[in-house]
């Protein structure tokens, strides 16, 4: 009964209802788009800027993160290869790293230099798609490299010149060779694009004394979650072999920083609509009450108890947000979907976004979290919150009530 008598009473009154109705879905709308829109933002950064070159996780020895020296060697790394037969594991390679002197005539400059596979590379690192002249390293190439515009600028380098390399080898005796610039890579990130340089592994290995040995083996998978979700297992097997897996976040930490910062500011804007919302539509149920007081008088004078005429005016608001909540949810998630199809472009950011990896196109990424975290924060405070014209009621008197003005 109490049920549809509260059904019955919010639309008694139905411009004030649908305006209620029309706020909460508003903001309920507002809440499931930015917030798949924020995660799509969040989930593009990480993939553009591991899958660049880190890749979602890496095998690495004790301590090499801190101290990325030739010299920590992975032990047994062909059988942390094997970590493609995991579940959402569908790459990886390995890499040997060291940092040298570049030169071409009487200009050098320091750089990363990195011996990667071929074959394998590409599986894990975009690197190859951001080619602008020439060719990427390919299955059996020897003394080839190929560098970033920056450090050919630098260089003053074109594409078929020899560059010098000087380095230091695994047993600390001088590690020289000279090799052909056949690719030139523009990632977009000036950082990367003036400090780093790959070359076949197989020539690094020789020409830096590492023997078959190598530095670290970078993983990828076609669902960044999934490689995430496979982080304890691949914990396992790197702690098997000696070695230690290191997730996305302590591969990128300033990105997880990023995304930190930039989500509790929106917590705090998100926060604030929330409570102006919620509060404004508890103020129009309270004046509601008030303006009932009379009616309320008379339904306990003909034995209905204060407890139920509260809890059927709970029912009224819970009605309420639940109805706007759910149509705010059902087409926020439709207009999400349409946009997670096509994508949101901003003319002009595309050096920005490249930093992080991010094409000038972006996708919102609906999910259960973004659909129900908002709309859910919104219905629990206005049932919570809706115990205050609850307690009201019970104070009621059915002859001081019947008698109000």
């Amino acid at each position: 009964m109490l049920t549809a008598l509260a059904w019955r009473n919010i639309w008694r009154q139905p411009v004030r209802s649908i305006l209620s109705l029309f706020g909460l879905a508003f903001s309920s709308l507002l809440l499931v788009f930015m917030l798949s829109f924020q995660f799509g933002i969040y989930d593009t950064m990480k993939v553009g800027a591991l899958g660049l070159l880190d890749g979602f996780g890496q095998f690495q020895p004790v301590g090499y993160d801190d101290d990325p020296d030739i010299s920590r060697l992975l032990p047994n790394w062909q059988n942390l290869v094997e970590a493609t037969n995991l579940e959402g594991i569908d790459a990886a390679t390995p890499r040997a790293s060291s940092f040298a002197i570049m030169a071409s005539g009487d200009i050098s400059f320091g750089a990363a230099i990195i011996g990667v596979d071929p074959v394998t590379e590409p599986r894990v690192s975009t690197l190859a798609s951001t080619i602008i002249e020439g060719r990427y390293l390919q299955e059996g190439d020897e003394a080839t490299i190929v560098m970033g515009e920056g450090l050919v600028r630098n260089l003053g380098l074109t594409l078929g010149d020899n560059v010098t390399m000087l380095g230091t080898g695994n047993d600390g005796a001088v590690a020289a060779d000279v090799l052909e610039l056949v690719g030139i890579f523009s990632t977009g990130i000036s950082g990367l694009d003036r400090q780093i340089t790959q070359m076949p592994l197989a020539r690094f290995q020789d020409t830096f004394n590492l023997g078959d040995n190598v530095n670290v083996v970078a993983l990828r998978g076609a669902d960044f979650g999934a490689v995430v979700k496979a982080a304890p297992e691949l914990a396992q097997m790197a702690a098997k072999e000696g070695a230690v897996y290191l997730r996305w976040d302590e591969l990128q930490p300033e990105v997880k920083q990023m995304i930190t910062l930039d989500l509790s500011t929106a917590m705090l804007t998100y926060g604030v609509m929330i409570i102006v919302v919620v509060f404004i539509l508890l103020n129009t149920l309270y004046m509601s009450v008030l303006e009932r007081t009379r009616e309320f008088g008379g339904l306990m004078a003909i034995g209905m108890r204060p407890t139920q005429i509260g809890a059927m005016v709970w029912l009224e608001l819970i009605f309420l947000s639940f109805l706007g909540a759910g149509i705010g949810i059902a087409i926020g998630a439709g207009i999400t979907l349409w946009v997670q199809a096509v994508g949101i472009e901003f003319p002009g950011m595309d050096e920005v976004f490249r930093q992080w990896g991010i094409s000038g196109r972006v996708y919102p990424d609906l999910s259960l979290l973004s659909a129900f975290a908002g709309p859910g924060v919104i219905v629990i405070s206005i049932v919570i919150l809706g115990l205050i014209p609850y307690r009201r009621i019970l104070g009621l008197e059915p002859v001081t009530a019947m008698g109000a003005a």
